[in-house]
């Protein structure tokens, strides 16, 4: 995993492109991150990684030990800790680097990890996308499951049998979408499409996995 920001989810909006075309984009907040702590394979640590806060916080709700890190890093309390790993310690920025929108580009492909949003207890059409049974000559069975399978052979209920259920509230990563503008003057990033999340929920923007960064102008 390469170094990555967290944000909170504003909401969507629409960016023109220079011919006129209109673009959906997310808008992110990622002002207020801080690196805390760069951790070293060479040193004490044994690993590469960035560790990076989020959200201010009053001291008086953190734990003597978490505060008491924050304070030996010179770091002001955060409401959420992420840390990033790197391959190597040659791609560690400096200790007192600043971290902001600038770390991501226009045009750059990232990806997003957030919780989606919690739909309640559904029923197998919404939460497993079942087409349905028939809905003519007095069916009363539109929106079931139907069968399960369970006769004398195999006599149960195979485990991971798509059922009504709760649906939603689970940490996805949405991939390969591409920064349409970053503002680090405003602090917030512009992504293309959607990505997981209510509003004002905390997502983490990372390089993405699956798509090379645009080559250094």
């Amino acid at each position: 995993m390469s170094l990555g920001l967290i944000g909170k989810k504003i909401g969507m909006t629409k960016v023109y492109t220079d011919k006129g075309e209109a673009i959906a984009v997310t808008v992110v907040d990622v002002s207020g991150n801080a690196l805390i702590q760069v951790k070293q394979a060479s040193g004490k640590d044994g690993y590469s990684a960035v560790q990076v806060g989020y959200d201010d916080q009053k001291e008086s709700r953190m734990t003597k030990p978490v505060l008491g890190h924050f304070k030996k890093h010179g770091v002001s309390a955060k409401r959420i800790i992420k840390e990033f790993r790197v391959t190597s310690d040659d791609q560690l920025p400096a200790a007192d680097a600043k971290i902001d929108a600038s770390l991501f580009s226009n045009g750059q492909w990232v990806d997003v990890i957030g919780t989606t949003k919690g739909k309640g207890f559904q029923g197998v059409v919404k939460r497993w996308n079942f087409a349905g049974q028939p809905q003519t000559h007095g069916s009363m069975m539109h929106r079931r499951p139907g069968s399960i399978g369970c006769r004398l052979t195999p006599g149960l209920v195979w485990k991971n049998q798509k059922m009504p259920g709760h649906d939603g509230v689970d940490r996805v990563t949405t991939q390969n979408l591409k920064v349409i503008q970053s503002r680090p003057e405003e602090g917030v990033l512009l992504i293309s499409g959607a990505i997981p999340g209510n509003k004002g929920s905390i997502v983490v923007v990372r390089p993405a996995k699956k798509k090379p960064a645009p080559a250094a102008q």
